[in-house]
């Protein structure tokens, strides 16, 4: 495997992992959502249970936005190593 192919499985590794963990949250936020749902009575959006819901998805949008800058750090730092690595690579060859 080159060192190229190498690079794109694991970003691809990354991003799937990355969807997996937005999956996850957005399953929680819903099941969340669910329960709060059952347990309060629906007096309008500002009520107790609006601000509760309204939270659940403020904190799983946090979640998400985090999960993404992560990525993308992590894809900058490997664009970097791997542009070092290349550089030295090719004034090796020469």
């Amino acid at each position: 495997m080159t060192t190229t192919q190498a690079k794109e499985k694991g970003t691809t590794r990354l991003i799937d992992t990355i969807e997996e963990v937005e999956r996850t949250s957005l399953d929680a936020a819903r099941k969340f959502v669910d329960s709060v749902s059952g347990a309060f009575p629906d007096p309008g959006k500002d009520g107790p249970r609006g601000k509760i819901i309204a939270s659940a998805f403020q904190m799983t949008e946090q979640v998400v936005a985090a999960s993404n800058r992560l990525a993308q750090n992590f894809l900058a730092l490997t664009e970097k190593t791997q542009t070092q690595s290349d550089r030295k690579f090719v004034s090796s060859t020469k």
